[in-house]
């Protein structure tokens, strides 16, 4: 499968009458929702509203609730898809798989073990040289060679994320999904990585960032998804949605929304 397999007028991935339930109370219920190929999205809400269960659906993670209506979760217009082909889809980095790298796995190994979807490598994988090539244009994209020897239970935050985005690009996916991107890291590092996610999304490839924080909106971000109880709340232009009105309503908080070049901060009225 290549980028030119499917037409850019069938959505990158789309839920439709997707319900989640846990302990018997409904996390998350979606009627309709497609992400366009080519666009940037920022999915926004306060902690609790939906946005990480939404990222799980998406990537088979979670499963959604069979109720009257079939639910359907498709990417590229087919609801059935081998995992190794999703991963060509949507390359994932999230806190949950930062956690399970917490481990003595180098960087390298890291890197090249998102071809196989494990945790690290393991004796019966076959590694080409294709592979290890690939990985290494990633790591030099992602300029963290230094980092190659190293194991990732020694990193930094942002340095472990890093290597976390290369095993997610390895499969060179069309899009790149963030679930809260910045949490833990200081404001140089910060700075550094949202350069980064900005190099990503101008090189072509689809970026959709899951947060609470509007100051991780990067400029390239052209729609905001805002999420609350489980439910879209709003959906539409980000001008138009990191506004002032619309942030107050979504985090039900007084808030005053500065923008400038194209980045955007919340402060309380």
């Amino acid at each position: 499968m290549t980028r030119s397999d499917f037409g850019r007028e069938v959505p990158l991935a789309e839920l439709r009458d997707v319900r989640v339930q846990r302990d018997g109370r409904t996390i998350l219920d979606v009627e309709r929702l497609a992400l366009r190929q080519g666009e940037h999205v920022a999915i926004l809400g306060p902690n609790g509203a939906g946005k990480s269960t939404l990222l799980a659906t998406l990537l088979r993670d979670v499963l959604p609730y069979p109720g009257d209506v079939e639910p359907e979760v498709r990417l590229l217009g087919k609801p059935r898809w081998d995992l190794f082909e999703a991963r060509r889809i949507l390359g994932a980095v999230s806190d949950d798989l930062q956690d399970l790298y917490d481990r003595g796995v180098s960087v390298e190994d890291a890197v090249v073990s998102g071809f196989f979807g494990s945790i690290g490598l393991y004796p019966h994988q076959d590694v080409t040289a294709e592979m290890r090539q690939r990985a290494e244009d990633v790591v030099r994209f992602l300029e963290i060679e230094r980092l190659v020897g190293r194991r990732m239970d020694t990193l930094s935050t942002g340095e472990a994320r890093r290597a976390l985005i290369g095993r997610a690009l390895v499969h060179d996916p069309l899009a790149l999904v963030l679930d809260e991107p910045c949490d833990g890291l200081d404001p140089h590092v910060t700075w550094r990585f949202l350069a980064l996610l900005r190099r990503i999304a101008q090189e072509g490839r689809t970026l959709i960032l899951v947060t609470h924080r509007i100051e991780d909106i990067v400029p390239e971000v052209s729609r905001v998804i805002m999420m609350k109880d489980g439910l879209v709340f709003r959906d539409g232009p980000k001008a138009e949605l990191l506004a002032d009105e619309a942030l107050s309503e979504l985090f039900d908080i007084p808030a005053r929304v500065e923008e400038r070049d194209g980045r955007y901060r919340l402060w309380f009225a």
